[in-house]
């Protein structure tokens, strides 16, 4: 969650919303990559470089891990396993099946996902306003997913399942990790994430029957992968949340989306309806409209939801 507190230092909204660029371009190395690999198989691997960065983090991060009460140790090992290892799975099989724009995009509705989870996980109580700004990203989400909303293929119901699933273990990665950084902090969440998340990772391969290779002349688009859109973004997001109001930053998130639709379009040879685009504009204005009423009511006393941004 950002943090608020901080008025007499620089704002890094602009930190956040360089996270988010980076995340937007992930499509060009994960959808070449989806074409010729397994899902499982891209995912282990991007977790073994993550693994092996973060390396001198991880081991005093598992000691720290070891002694933490019980409820903080089941959520980091779900955070690696779920909203890590099974989550990037989903979001990378997903680009097999549909188009490389949408699975992107649909991660927008996450802090939909975190405040429905929280609510159920947490106890936290829904704010009666909270549909108005639900039901129409979700409708919104209907228009963008589909080239034709009212005529739904299999192939792209399929795919809009698999990039759904992965937003809602996201957001429930959200909400668990609000429990973990509470005890252990955001560098030891991060370790914990991809090394939980690497054996996870190889048990999915291993249950999926997918190929444990990477050809060599893949390795290059991995590499890049892992940490650009991975290890770099991630690391810009957590340095710009400490000096970014949650407002801000969900409004610098919305780069994500805009620069998927930039390079799908411009680069991958990708053409949106329509319908499309008019789903892509509600469902931005929903999340924005909906994160910057949970702000104003968090500011005057009502019960604190969730951060309406979230680390994929």
């Amino acid at each position: 969650m950002a943090d608020t507190r901080a008025g007499d230092r620089s704002d890094l909204t602009w930190v956040v919303a360089l996270a988010a660029c980076f995340w937007g371009t992930s499509a060009l190395l994960r959808e070449p990559l989806a074409m010729v690999l397994d899902a499982a198989t891209i995912v282990m691997y991007e977790h073994l470089v993550l693994v092996l960065l973060l390396l001198p983090w991880l081991i005093p991060a598992l000691r720290r891990w070891s002694t933490a009460p019980p409820r903080v140790r089941v959520g980091a090992v779900v955070i690696g396993a779920g909203s890590s290892a099974l989550a990037t799975t989903l979001f990378t099989a997903a680009f097999r099946l549909g188009d490389p724009i949408t699975p992107q995009i649909l991660q927008k509705l996450q802090p939909l996902v975190a405040i429905l989870l929280a609510a159920v996980i947490l106890g936290e109580r829904l704010r009666p306003r909270f549909w108005w700004f639900a039901v129409p990203a979700l409708a919104g989400a209907w228009l963008m997913t589909f080239p034709e909303p009212f005529s739904v293929r299999i192939g792209d119901a399929t795919a809009a399942l698999l990039a759904l699933g992965a937003a809602t273990l996201w957001g429930a990665g959200t909400v668990l990790g609000r429990l973990v950084d509470g005890h252990l902090g955001p560098k030891d969440t991060l370790a914990l994430r991809f090394g939980f998340g690497l054996p996870a990772a190889a048990v999915i391969v291993a249950v999926s029957g997918s190929g444990w290779t990477m050809p060599m002349d893949r390795v290059p688009q991995l590499l890049v992968l892992a940490l650009i859109p991975g290890a770099l973004a991630l690391g810009l997001y957590y340095i710009g949340l400490r000096r970014t109001a949650a407002s801000r930053a969900t409004l610098a998130e919305l780069m994500f989306p805009v620069t998927s639709v930039l390079v799908g379009v411009t680069l991958m040879d990708t053409t949106l309806t329509w319908s499309r685009w008019l789903g892509v504009a509600i469902v931005v204005l929903s999340v924005t409209g909906l994160t910057l009423h949970e702000a104003r009511a968090s500011r005057t006393g009502v019960v604190q939801q969730p951060s309406a941004v979230s680390a994929h």
